[in-house]
């Protein structure tokens, strides 16, 4: 008697990842969909609100605006220009103060970051008087800088130094602290130096550290060179907003405050970016 010859089906394995992998990253595409449309809708929200609002009289439009008339005020500045010349100008004028200010204070902070987190007896020395400076509220230093360097860009650049230079130096030390002490036995194991170790071990193991602060020392940045420009300038966005200030034309503060934010949005995106092509080995929580 022959034995039955039981037939299973044949599962094609070979097909089942590839299509989790686009179940997945058809969820991802629709999340980030869904993401963006809550986004636009909550903004589409905000402003028809605000805007109701401020024709209905409930809240004050001359002293909150409204968004047409904050529209128009930006149209009229990119069309005619403002009183201190072509919008262009005034925009290209604070971000090259914020930009300026943002890497003399990344590399400041980085430098010293890496330095006092590596050598201990400079951290010791070094560590109250760093704490001290960091109590003292930046901003009040505006107006310092204004008196030693003049209403020139000089004294903007100073600004945002002080302002970029301890989030990232805070974040350098602690990522050079945060080195796994076993990568640094075993270069030196290897023979690598004491250089070599800092170059090769502990900057590349900081790196992530220091990027978490990039994307917020631009802000502060952009905040640094708006305030000195507010105190005393020729010239940038924060005269903008100290004139409209004194001519009472709410509409042209927050039309300043709209055009920094898409400034600040644009740089914001650009770090992204780079971080990502940096650290394509990381894998990204936003397709969970």
């Amino acid at each position: 008697m022959s034995p039955e010859v039981i037939s299973t089906p044949v599962v094609d394995t070979a097909k089942t990842p590839p299509d989790r992998a686009h179940s997945r990253a058809r969820a991802a595409r629709r999340r980030r969909m869904v993401v963006a449309a809550s986004r636009a809708l909550l903004l589409v929200v905000v402003l028809g609100l605000w805007e109701v609002l401020a024709r209905a009289e409930v809240i004050d439009p001359f002293n909150f605006s409204m968004p047409t008339k904050i529209w128009d005020q930006i149209w009229t500045w990119v069309t005619h220009g403002t009183a201190l010349g072509s919008l262009g100008e005034q925009i290209w004028a604070t971000l090259h103060e914020a930009l300026l200010g943002w890497v003399f204070g990344v590399a400041a902070g980085v430098v010293f970051g890496i330095a006092l987190g590596r050598i201990t007896f400079l951290a010791d020395v070094l560590g109250p008087y760093i704490k001290v400076l960091n109590s003292i509220p930046r901003i009040v230093l505006a107006p310092i800088f204004v008196i030693w360097f003049g209403l020139g860009p000089a004294s903007k650049v100073a600004s945002a130094v002080v302002l970029v230079f301890f989030p990232v130096f805070f974040n350098a030390f602690q990522g050079a602290r945060e080195v796994d002490r076993n990568l640094v036995a075993n270069a030196r194991i290897l023979g690598a130096s004491d250089r070599r170790v800092t170059l090769q071990v502990v900057i590349p193991s900081a790196t992530s550290w220091i990027f978490t602060s990039l994307h917020v020392s631009f802000g502060f940045a952009l905040i640094g060179a708006i305030v000195g420009e507010y105190i005393g300038a020729t010239k940038g966005i924060g005269l903008l907003v100290a004139q409209s200030q004194g001519t009472f034309n709410a509409a042209g503060v927050y039309a300043a405050m709209v055009i920094l934010a898409v400034v600040a949005l644009v740089a914001e995106g650009l770090l992204t970016f780079a971080e990502r092509r940096i650290f394509r080995w990381k894998p990204s929580g936003s397709d969970s």
